[in-house]
């Protein structure tokens, strides 16, 4: 198995092109040709994380934080990231990050921490824009149903839990071929009507280069007729946070004393309580403060995640309860999410648990 095949199978769960844009994912070190001896999965990718790879020997780190933001212009013992780059690239070890990609997956970050805290029937929070598009193309009647097919197979035709999901309308095409035009139906300067079908499907975005891909190489006609639209409906599956309900109603210490028992945190950062009970609840691991109006208009009682500075609480209004769980804390099991997955779809291959903690904040 070579790295690529991890990576591509990774994607399966959190299609790169689900990253924010600003974000850095995918496969930041390495040669993608390489054979892989094994897997370190972690959070962050520190030096000390390098040499835990180097111990295990594991020539791929999973890391769910890039440990390359932004460009280097040199790769020198300077600084933290340039020492690990160094030492990876110096142990024919590399690194992949998925991040926001992660973030906004369905079965992500936001999902695992769904379950860990008991919150149930969760839904995405902030949904991703410019998910969905549309493609209309035109074919003869009787290639319609193997075309429609071929683009069901592609990824095409999928709203929510329904598949093979398409519209199709009857009418007359018209064409002249050109001189140097080699028609499957008709011929050079003779203008054709043929009776067609004009078929209308859905898909998410990151299937487009293999629909268009598959429309072309599978439609009849020399040169495929279509069109292609971005669409501004919500897709349901893809974005970032979740909310849903607890089991039972807590009060606003009894969540709190829930939240430091799953996820190990010494010490939670709240803003005024509300003296209400709670019943739903959103999250979103990590920075979260852009989303505490996502969190109000969809009649959160809390909203969990992290880095809220001083002037974010008072966004709450006493309508719900904020509260900064910590960074580290609520991603923590996503390393665990990525060993189950990575065991799951690669049965033959255990993937590693990096044992270093890369908590940078500390409590006293």
């Amino acid at each position: 198995m070579i790295v690529q095949d991890i990576c591509n199978t990774l994607e399966e769960l959190a299609p790169l092109s689900y990253a924010e844009e600003l974000d850095n994912v995918g496969l930041l070190v390495g040669d993608p040709n390489m054979n892989v001896s094994g897997v370190l999965i972690t959070l962050d990718t520190l030096e000390s994380v390098v040499d835990e790879a180097i111990k295990k020997k594991c020539n791929l780190i999973l890391s769910f934080h890039p440990i390359i933001f932004s460009g280097l212009k040199s790769i020198t013992p300077k600084d933290y990231v340039s020492k690990v780059v160094l030492k990876a690239i110096q142990n024919n070890i590399a690194i992949y990050s998925m991040h926001t990609a992660l973030d906004n997956a369905q079965k992500g970050v936001n999902n695992k921490l769904c379950e860990v805290l008991g919150i149930m029937d969760s839904k995405v929070l902030i949904p991703k824009k410019n998910t969905i598009k549309k493609l209309s193309t035109y074919v003869p009647e009787e290639n319609a149903e193997d075309l429609k097919k071929a683009l069901y197979e592609a990824g095409a035709g999928s709203i929510g839990d329904y598949n093979n999901c398409s519209f199709s309308t009857t009418g007359s095409g018209e064409f002249i071929p050109g001189e140097n035009a080699k028609p499957h139906l008709g011929s050079v300067h003779h203008e054709e009507v043929v009776e067609e079908v004009q078929i209308q499907l859905v898909f998410s975005f990151e299937h487009q280069s293999a629909v268009i891909k598959t429309l072309i190489e599978n439609h009849p006609y020399e040169t495929a007729a279509y069109e292609l639209f971005s669409l501004d409906n919500t897709n349901p599956t893809i974005g970032i946070g979740r909310i849903g309900v607890l089991e039972k109603e807590l009060t606003e210490s009894e969540l709190l004393d829930l939240v430091k028992e799953k996820l190990g945190t010494p010490c939670i950062k709240h803003s005024q309580f509300t003296n209400k009970k709670i019943k739903t609840v959103a999250v979103l691991g990590g920075s979260g403060a852009f989303g505490i109006t996502s969190a109000i208009h969809s009649g959160a009682d809390a909203y969990l995640t992290s880095d809220l500075k001083y002037h974010d609480y008072f966004k709450a209004e006493n309508s719900l309860l904020l509260a900064d769980i910590g960074h580290f804390e609520s991603e923590q099991f996503t390393k665990t999410l990525l060993v189950e997955y990575l065991t799951k779809k690669i049965p033959n291959f255990a993937p590693s648990l990096s044992e270093t903690i890369t908590n940078p904040v500390k409590y006293y």
